[in-house]
């Protein structure tokens, strides 16, 4: 059983990055339930092992652990394309576009949708590291500790990321401002 301290000292380290867990999952996965449930368990396996905390950062650490759990969940079998190989011809092209929404929002939330739509479309190599760079603000060392590659394929995936992102956004069709 945890003492207190050690309960306070996990919280304050770890727990605070809870949000961010579940944003990664939530990219990794593309599922709300099993972006919870990877967290969940992530959590749970950071508890057990707290006393290893290694990295850069205690968030790169956890983050870590919620990218293993999440990997293990799609290698289940429940999310069998988002680990599917990048190819240029697969993915070089467009999805559909997203759905328009009101015309009253049609240009706050379109735009945030159209971003998150193509994010999504990247392919999990990629997206992992847009989204830990971009969103997560985590730098080449932290992402590099998380994904267990080095730092060059660290910075050569987000460059390639942001240029496939890049394509995507250039080339969807976007609504004329007004």
């Amino acid at each position: 059983m945890r003492t207190q301290p050690d309960r306070v000292h996990f919280e304050t380290t770890v727990l605070v990055h809870l949000d961010a867990a579940y944003n990664l999952a939530r990219w990794m996965t593309h599922d709300h339930a099993a972006a919870e449930d990877a967290v969940q368990e992530a959590s749970l396996r950071a508890l057990r092992h707290f006393d290893t905390l290694a990295g850069p950062s205690a968030k790169a650490w956890f983050m870590a652990i919620v990218r293993n759990t999440c990997i293990d969940w799609l290698r289940g079998g429940k999310g069998r394309d988002a680990l599917a190989e990048y190819d240029d011809e697969a993915h070089g092209g467009l999805g559909d576009g997203a759905a328009h929404t009101p015309e009253a929002q049609a240009m706050q939330n379109s735009e945030a949708r159209w971003v998150r739509d193509a994010i999504a479309r990247l392919p999990l190599e990629f997206r992992e590291a847009i989204v830990l760079r971009e969103l997560e603000e985590m730098t080449y060392m932290e992402i590099s500790a998380i994904v267990k590659v080095p730092i060059g394929t660290v910075m050569s995936r987000i460059s390639r990321g942001r240029d496939l992102l890049a394509r995507e956004l250039g080339a969807a069709p976007r609504k004329a401002r007004k």
